[in-house]
């Protein structure tokens, strides 16, 4: 079992930028796949980023590339995410997940989530 715990959301003004956090803790996260997802009001839950196991290649939704980079301290138990130039439209909340899959489709674990508010 994997616990996921996300943190450093907040607002923000349109054109800057926040750094997500996800914290592990039951099992290691060296194994999985990590991910990003996140939910607007209204709309699904949809696929931002993905990082294979050893964080050599890094995976982004159209919508994002090139403003988010997601990373991972496998020796630290924890995933982060870059956000640039955020958007007004990136507001949503934001959910870690462990055991991501290719073509984003999520794994079994997620966090509680964390909400990012981009202000124009």
């Amino acid at each position: 079992q994997v616990q996921l715990v996300e943190s450093g959301g907040g607002l923000v003004q349109a054109g800057g930028s926040l750094r997500l956090s996800c914290a592990a803790s039951g099992r290691t996260l060296s194994s999985y796949a990590m991910g990003w997802f996140r939910q607007a009001p209204g709309k699904e839950r949809e696929f931002v980023a993905r990082v294979v196991t050893n964080g050599v290649s890094t995976y982004y939704a159209d919508s994002v590339k090139g403003r988010f980079t997601i990373s991972r301290d496998n020796a630290k138990n924890t995933v982060y995410l870059q956000m640039n130039s955020l958007k007004p439209e990136d507001t949503a909340v934001y959910y870690c997940n462990a055991g991501v899959r290719v073509g984003g489709l999520p794994g079994n674990y997620w966090g509680q989530g964390t909400q990012v508010t981009v202000s124009s």
